[in-house]
């Protein structure tokens, strides 16, 4: 990996630092397929990625990439390409991915489910639960009855209220009734440009609740997930 690293680096005029929100492979390597050619982008290993580099003016593998590589902290990636600065700024600023919300998330909104049949809001139109689906729904909270062979509810049911985080209980509601929260997103948040070696430092968007799923995603990885390093 360090060899590739510094083939890119050699490659590319641009190289960028980046974070992600929400983390979720499947997301990350949308990005990947979206710019394959026209990019290269590795994820994850900051120690290699950072030695790779050179964090120090007397070890840096191009002039002033040292100013980057030592900010190659925590879960971040690398993009390296020669797509004018303005356009990958504002591709990024564009790019979400819509996706359901894990416990400990703040809830953007408040959801209440109405009295009446309880509804699998992804299908279209939506439909109502199967009547085998009401002992999962019961476990989760909701107090339904069947009605003719559908879990119905005699009373709203609030399953959050904005502002506040979710618990593993009502992230598992939100995703059974097909209600996504969050939103995958990339953070810029610098670029190194081998034809000056200057380093532009960014602001990233990316909230510090975002951040703290990447250390779930890890998880997932170390359970069969495919590797992020991407090309």
């Amino acid at each position: 990996m360090m060899n590739e690293l510094q083939v890119n680096a050699e490659k590319w005029r641009y190289c960028w630092l980046f974070e992600v929100g929400s983390m979720r492979n499947a997301h990350l390597k949308t990005v990947r397929n979206l710019w394959k050619d026209s990019a290269r982008i590795f994820f994850g290993r900051g120690a290699v990625m950072a030695k790779a580099l050179g964090t120090t003016p007397e070890e840096e593998h191009k002039e002033g990439i040292h100013k980057l590589a030592k900010q190659i902290k925590g879960q971040v990636g690398l993009l390296f390409t020669d797509t004018e600065p303005q356009e990958v700024i504002e591709w990024f600023a564009d790019f979400k991915q819509p996706d359901f919300a894990r416990a400990g998330n703040i809830a953007s909104r408040t959801v209440i489910l109405p009295a009446g049949p309880v509804m699998q809001r992804h299908s279209d139109p939506p439909e109502p639960f199967p009547h085998n689906e009401d002992p999962q729904l019961r476990k989760l909270g909701l107090t339904t009855i069947m009605d003719r062979g559908v879990p119905t509810l005699t009373n709203p049911h609030k399953i959050c209220t904005q502002g506040k985080p979710l618990t593993a209980e009502q992230t598992q509601l939100l995703k059974l009734i097909g209600e996504r929260m969050v939103h995958f997103r990339v953070g810029l948040l610098a670029r190194w440009d081998a034809a000056t070696g200057e380093v532009v430092q960014l602001e990233s968007s990316i909230t510090p609740e975002e951040k703290g799923e990447v250390q779930l995603e890890e998880g997932a990885e170390d359970e069969g997930e495919d590797d992020v390093q991407m090309s």
